[in-house]
């Protein structure tokens, strides 16, 4: 298991430059928007506008603080940190606007592979990545808010958190 701090990640510029994210994790290691496999990060929402394009990317959103319009060409969703995980392409077009003051989102973006994110309080975590929304045990571990783990044995958590899954389609 190799645990990734918050404290540790550096806040970028969005693709389309309208915006800040911080990344969680990337494969392969090192690679760019262009050239990922998967890609986790947690963003900084504080302005309404448009969501960068990823052609042949699958999204998966989930709003970690705050409450977020999002707009498709053909429907519009409202997500808060209660809502369930949100999968879209990425290269549809998507225009967010955050409601009553800024917003922190949790990303997965896959390119020919399929994602999965789902909310977890304790169980057991076999494989994949987990973000802790508060302070969480995973094995012998501490993780605190936005901290991440990154998975490779069974191992216990405890705690709030999500645990994101990348698999070959």
């Amino acid at each position: 298991m190799r645990i990734l701090r918050a404290a540790d990640r550096a806040a970028v510029p969005w693709k389309n430059g309208g915006g800040l994210t911080r990344e969680v994790a990337v494969w392969p290691q090192d690679a760019g928007f262009d050239d990922f496999e998967w890609r986790v990060s947690i963003a900084e929402v504080r302005d309404a506008g448009p969501f960068s394009r990823f052609e042949g990317v699958e999204r998966i959103l989930a709003i970690l603080d705050g409450r977020m319009r999002l707009e498709f060409a053909d429907s519009v969703a409202e997500l808060d940190a209660a809502s369930a995980p949100l999968t879209f392409s990425g290269s549809e077009s998507c225009s967010g606007t955050p409601l009553d003051g800024p917003v922190v989102d949790l990303n997965l973006m896959t390119r020919g592979r399929a994602g999965r994110m789902q909310r977890l309080r304790r169980g057991i975590v076999r494989d994949g990545l987990v973000v802790a929304l508060a302070t969480t045990r995973i094995g012998t571990e501490t993780l605190h808010r936005f901290d991440a783990a990154l998975v490779e044995a069974p191992v216990a958590l405890g705690g709030d958190a999500y645990h994101l899954r990348v698999v070959i389609r």
